[in-house]
């Protein structure tokens, strides 16, 4: 058997018993003087709970959404996903790479101008330097950028910037592409243009964990979904099941808890 050799059953993402905290430090924040003579020093921090007892999957082919509401965590579980947080408890299994787009400005330099980035970026996402030369122009062009390829990004609006990180992604993408508001980016074409990629990747079968408030992009870019509460999961099932539970929620109802379907 080869070293190479994967069992095809097994997730491609699996998430079992997560559970992560921050620590809020005691009576806001500490002031330089406070901190030198030890105020507040026997005043315990407060931990935040964030994501608890959190478990799901994600095979291959799948597309899988996660709805919540603010502060639910969701985009705290999509950074322990892709490493960025260590969990408290619990594990974090990815059998394949991950094509991230979580934060505006992760992974850029703000001096560089846009084709520096792009370069930069698409080698952290893991593609030979050759490749993302050459994928430079379509990429501009999908982000409508080209008049501003050579301007430092420091100049760059937030829109532009989240154009072009979208831009590199879905030129870029790999494994698990992961991503924190698909589509809520952009004017009317950049969003048509991100739809009908997204499309051609779903049809060829990619791999998709993706964070929105959107009820429509939940149920047209997703096979399954799950629903966060107060850090845990509520619901993990179809999309209508999903976003009919979310807007309940959002009217001042509650959601209850279901075991995941298989």
């Amino acid at each position: 058997m080869s070293p190479g050799w994967r069992n095809m059953s097994e997730p491609l993402v699996e998430v079992e018993h997560l559970a992560k905290s921050f620590r809020l430090p005691a009576g806001g924040e500490r002031t330089i003087r406070q901190s030198a003579l030890g105020l507040l020093r026997s005043i315990p921090d407060e931990e935040l709970l964030v994501l608890r007892d959190v478990s799901f999957s994600v095979r291959k082919g799948e597309a899988v959404g996660v709805m919540g509401r603010n502060g639910s965590g969701k985009s705290t579980l999509l950074r322990a996903v892709c490493g960025i947080y260590r969990p408290d408890q619990g594990r974090v299994v990815v059998r394949t790479g991950l094509t991230p787009v979580l934060e505006l400005g992760i992974g850029w330099s703000p001096e560089l101008d846009a084709v520096d980035n792009v370069l930069l970026l698409g080698t952290v996402m893991g593609l030979p330097l050759r490749e993302v030369k050459a994928a430079v122009p379509e990429i501009l062009e999908f982000a409508g950028l080209v008049r501003f390829a050579r301007l430092p990004l420091k100049h760059y609006s937030s829109g532009m910037a989240a154009r072009l990180a979208y831009s590199v992604a879905f030129a870029s993408v790999q494994g698990v592409l992961v991503l924190d508001e698909i589509f809520a980016v952009g004017d009317a074409e950049f969003r048509a243009r991100c739809e009908k990629r997204y499309a051609a990747l779903r049809a060829d079968g990619q791999t998709v964990l993706l964070v929105s408030h959107d009820p429509r992009t939940i149920l047209d870019s997703c096979d399954r979904a799950l629903l966060l509460e107060q850090g845990t999961i509520v619901l993990d099932g179809a999309p209508q099941r999903v976003v009919d539970a979310y807007l309940t929620l959002l009217a001042g109802g509650t959601a209850a808890r279901e075991g995941a379907m298989p």
